[in-house]
């Protein structure tokens, strides 16, 4: 049996992260892949966004791996020449009822660590973006977007120049943890059997599946899995805003929002549908709740102008009873397993916290 050092589940944006920070402190890392490609299902299907980490449970690893990882992606995009831009975004309250939580907003996001916050009333606001309907807005000066493709053929460029190794159309389909170190057998055309003195399974969506596939890992430790899917549309009209635009949260999620692209084409969304299984089609229907939200913040959006675009689904470890989630991620002082990392519900701000979860990974090895 041959024997490696590291392997990783998933070429995600976050196996990538992890696999070009653990190859680059000289280990030999081998990716497996179930898809064809790099980033094929949540990393290719979400609205680009670098978060300024303002909403996150104060204290939690998505505020601290939020805050610090869009620092770190800031950096890297502008060492490493991947297309980004720090537009910013506003906050805009089109009540005064909603303005009243401008405030609480703002002093969550500073307990977090985001002190750059700024509080606009609507006039100052509206002079930023000439369309926008509102009382008043908090501006949030690092919000900004990525080209995410360019951004993880770099991570596997990284990777790769560090010695790291990929596998596609190879998905795991049974490990074993056993005598300190992990036996890992795969599929696909050219099945193998492998040896690995360390595991990490970053394989998004279905992480909690290849943990079960894993023998010797406690049933406790896996979370379950749900699916909440979110639709996007995008604007037949060109959209007047150089600023992502979010409406005050609302119960159950952020609002529909509006985003932009790295050539200026507005889309919205998502909302939150939970589902039992994974289906991309957008129904067209859903437009019917898109108008009315959007028209709040942007009067003049024109009949007939939202078109489904795409949608993506969030890798959930709680039911939609639960209000949020925390990133969930276990290494062997937590399950017992030597050798054995598992990244639970890595949903947004994921793609932000890329680079700061691949660290704490490697501090955990």
């Amino acid at each position: 049996m041959d024997r490696v050092d590291c392997v990783v589940i998933g070429a995600g944006v976050i196996g990538l992260a992890v696999a070009r920070r653990l190859a680059q402190t000289g280990r030999e890392v081998i990716v497996l892949e179930a898809a064809e490609g790099i980033g094929t299902v949540t990393s290719s299907r979400n609205s680009e966004v670098i978060h300024a980490g303002i909403y996150y449970r104060a204290g939690s690893l998505m505020a601290r791996m939020c805050v610090s990882g869009k620092h770190a992606l800031y950096r890297y995009c502008e060492e490493h020449g991947v297309p980004y831009r720090n537009s910013g975004k506003l906050i805009v309250a089109t009540t005064p009822k909603e303005t009243e939580k401008l405030q609480s907003i703002r002093a969550h996001a500073e307990a977090n660590g985001v002190l750059d916050m700024q509080l606009l009333s609507g006039d100052a606001a509206h002079a930023l973006e000439p369309a926008l309907n509102c009382d008043a807005a908090l501006l949030s000066p690092s919000t900004g977007i990525i080209d995410s493709h360019a951004y993880m053929l770099s991570l596997r460029g990284d990777a790769e120049a560090a010695g790291a190794a990929f596998a596609f159309h190879t998905p795991l389909l049974r490990a074993k943890a056993a005598a300190g170190r992990i036996e890992v057998e795969t599929g696909g055309e050219a099945p193998m059997t492998l040896a690995c003195d360390l595991l990490v399974n970053a394989a998004g969506l279905g992480a909690p599946a290849v943990a079960r596939g894993i023998e010797g890992v406690p049933l406790e430790f896996i979370p379950c899995a749900y699916l909440a899917k979110g639709n996007y549309f995008s604007c037949s009209a060109r959209a007047p805003f150089s600023r992502l635009i979010y409406p005050v949260p609302e119960p159950g999620g952020l609002g529909v929002h509006l985003t932009l692209d790295m050539a200026g084409q507005a889309r919205f969304g998502p909302d939150v549908e939970w589902v039992e299984s994974i289906d991309y089609a957008v129904d067209p229907a859903r437009a019917d709740r898109f108008y009315p939200a959007i028209r709040k913040y942007w009067p003049g959006l024109p009949d007939g102008a939202l078109m489904p675009s795409y949608s993506g689904i969030r890798p959930k470890i709680v039911p939609p009873a639960v209000a949020t989630q925390d990133f969930l991620i276990q290494g062997p002082r937590d399950h017992g397993v030597t050798g054995l990392i598992n990244l639970f519900g890595i949903e947004s701000p994921g793609l932000t916290s890329s680079l700061a979860i691949a660290d704490y990974v490697g501090e955990l090895v």
